[in-house]
């Protein structure tokens, strides 16, 4: 590996964990968040659906923004936007400045995982190259057993601020080894920028998850909830329609001629959807309810991080071998079974023979699945399609995250109590299943050429 390729190695993995580490720790510091800036669950619905709504909006973007601008141009936009967001998010002095924040975090971070991929790509060849992706998933892997254990130890033991304020120390030093680096920047011509595509999918998204939101505390009748949702789908059906017509559309539709693309993508809303809003509730629950600390319930899931990184390769391999449709559909039923366990939580909980079982069941189902799912949705398009594909799969499973978590307010009543627990465990169980039984249903060994995993990180890692 030369000089060169050492430096762009060590920028793509740093731009990325930053991202990553943000959305394994948020969870982690909502409790201490609403507990200093008020709000309740509302607010800590936003404080984490405001960052999806721009990030799941503009991530198909960033690939576009990279060939008119540049992809270290787009890069340092990228890492600068977040870190400046993130001191200010430290410095918020009420929810609403906090919220609004957060949106822009998220604008900003569309632009560093693409971006930080695309750099790799460009960079190395053959199999180098798949030794640089492998690399960048394992140690951007990290960032989900470092984040909510980080986390838990700043908000237990200095300020939830800190979880924000800490990502300008790994940002100050990716943008000096950008300098050091010293390459010049490659644009490609005839590249068409889709804004208005753009700007219809943020209000597609926006709408519906702000009125889903807010109903709990304006109610279905009040204009400023029926509003926003009409306008939200409205937008998103004109958003299809404008993807068909436009020339160079951020979502190439054509894609889901394909099944295992399409069947994929869907599996990969429940089952990343599950994920979203059970870490969600989890986390929060066991901190303010069971009265965990925000270390501790940082810990509850370790086993899951953990799992994926010891043994994706593992079940990867296996569904090169015999397909990914039997360890898509066995991966999330035993995470659904996970779920189901919980159903048994009070207000006092015992984590060893409470929590852990459930969670060993969920890890090693999450495990199973995450690796063949890539497989299935990359190995069914060409090579040539792999990064958007890998976009849109990233897209998919953001918004799947984004809407579960909006939908908390529909399916709890009242404040969190160990009921209002159960009805969303329920949800997140039946979503893992229905993304196991759309994989059983849906998904096709492909063809031999296609059998070996693809070396592009998962959404997840």
């Amino acid at each position: 590996m030369t000089r060169d390729q050492r430096f762009v190695l060590t920028i793509a993995i740093l731009a990325s964990f930053v991202a990553f580490l943000d959305g394994s720790v948020i969870n982690v510091a909502l409790p201490a968040i609403s507990s200093e800036l008020g709000g309740g669950l509302s607010t800590q619905q936003w404080v984490v659906d405001a960052y999806l709504i721009t990030l799941g909006s503009l991530i198909l973007l960033a690939g576009s923004l990279s060939d008119v601008f540049g992809r270290l141009v787009i890069l340092r936009i990228g890492l600068i936007g977040f870190g400046v967001a993130s001191l200010l998010i430290a410095l918020a002095p009420n929810a609403e400045l906090l919220i609004v924040l957060r949106g822009v975090q998220g604008i900003a971070g569309a632009l560093l995982v693409p971006s930080s991929l695309a750099l790799i790509m460009s960079t190395f060849r053959g199999t180098a190259q798949a030794h640089a992706i492998g690399q960048w998933t394992a140690w951007t892997s990290a960032a989900f057993i470092v984040g909510p254990v980080l986390g838990g130890a700043f908000v237990d033991l200095l300020s939830w601020r800190l979880v924000f304020a800490i990502n300008v120390v790994p940002i100050a030093i990716t943008l000096w080894l950008l300098v050091k680096l010293g390459h010049r920047d490659e644009r490609k011509a005839h590249t068409r920028i889709d804004f208005l595509g753009a700007a219809l999918g943020i209000v597609g998204l926006g709408g519906p998850v702000f009125a889903l939101i807010e109903q709990g505390n304006l109610g279905w009748g009040s204009p400023a909830v029926y509003v926003p949702l009409v306008v939200g789908i409205l937008s998103f059906i004109a958003f299809i329609v404008w993807q068909r017509r436009a020339t160079q559309p951020m979502l190439p539709l054509e894609l889901f001629r394909h099944r295992n693309f399409s069947m994929g993508n869907i599996a990969t809303f429940f089952i990343y959807g599950a994920l979203g809003l059970g870490g969600f509730i989890t986390v929060v629950y066991l901190q303010e309810v069971a009265g965990y600390s925000a270390t501790f319930a940082g810990f509850a899931f370790l086993p899951s991080s953990l799992g994926i990184i010891l043994l994706s390769s593992f079940f990867g391999r296996l569904s090169g071998k015999y397909g990914p449709r039997l360890f898509m559909t066995l991966g999330p039923f035993l995470g659904g079974v996970g779920y189901v366990t919980f159903l048994g939580l009070g207000e006092s909980v015992n984590y060893v023979t409470e929590v852990l079982p459930g969670v060993l069941l969920f890890s090693v189902g999450l495990s199973m699945t995450v690796a063949p799912l890539t497989s299935a949705i990359l190995g069914a398009i060409s090579a040539e399609q792999a990064g958007i594909g890998s976009a849109v799969n990233n897209a998919v499973s953001r918004i799947a995250g984004l809407v579960t978590v909006a939908l908390i307010g529909v399916i709890t009543v009242g404040s969190l109590s160990p009921d209002n627990f159960h009805r969303v465990v329920i949800v997140t169980a039946a979503l893992l299943f229905a993304g196991a039984l759309t994989s059983l249903l849906g998904i096709r060994k492909p063809a031999a050429a296609a059998d070996e995993p693809s070396d592009i990180a998962p959404p997840l890692a």
